[in-house]
C-alpha cells in the first residue's frame, strides 16, 4: 500500500502525520511526501517518508498513483495554504479515486460545522486509526 501525505507551508502537520503513521503501520507500507514547497517535502522526508516530490506537477501526477491520501482538509480547497495549493492540485487530489483521510483543519473563510474542537495530537491519533483500518482491510485505490 502506498500512502500520500500532502502538506505545504512549513510541513508541520504533514510531519506529525508522517511520524505517527510510520510508527503505527507495518514496514511494507510506503509513504510518499507530497509538498506544495520544498521545505514541506523535506520536513516530511525527515519524518519518515520513503520518497518525496514537490510542487503542482508532482501532486497532480501522483494523486492517481497512490492508495490513500492524507493531510489537512484544506488540500481540497483551491488557493489554500496562502495560495500554495493551486486549483489544479485541489482538483487532482479531490478527483483522485484514492480514499482520503483528512484532518478538519482550515484557516480563512471556511468553517466545518459539526466538528468538535480537539487538539491537533488527538486529531492525528484519530486519523492514524482510520488509516490503519484501511491498511488492515487492504483498502485504498490500487494504482497501476
Amino acid at each position: 500500500m502506498r500512502i500520500a501525505v500532502v502538506d505545504g507551508q512549513g510541513g508541520g502537520i504533514g510531519k506529525h502525520i508522517m511520524e505517527k503513521l510510520r510508527r503505527e503501520l507495518p514496514d511494507e507500507v510506503e509513504f510518499l511526501a507530497l509538498g506544495t514547497n520544498a521545505l514541506a517535502t523535506s520536513v516530511m522526508l525527515r519524518a519518515g517518508a520513503n520518497e518525496g516530490a514537490t510542487g503542482e506537477n508532482a501532486v497532480i501526477f501522483n494523486a492517481r498513483r497512490v492508495d490513500l491520501i492524507t493531510g489537512p482538509v484544506s488540500i481540497l480547497f483551491p488557493n489554500a495554504m496562502l495560495g500554495e495549493l493551486t486549483p489544479a492540485m485541489a482538483a487532482a487530489l479531490g478527483g483522485s479515486p484514492a480514499p482520503k483521510v483528512l484532518l478538519p483543519i482550515v484557516r480563512g473563510d471556511v468553517e466545518l460545522v459539526g466538528m468538535r474542537a480537539e487538539p491537533l495530537p488527538h486529531l492525528i491519533d484519530e486519523l492514524v486509526l482510520r488509516v490503519k483500518e484501511y491498511v488492515r482491510r487492504g483498502g485504498g485505490h490500487a494504482a497501476g
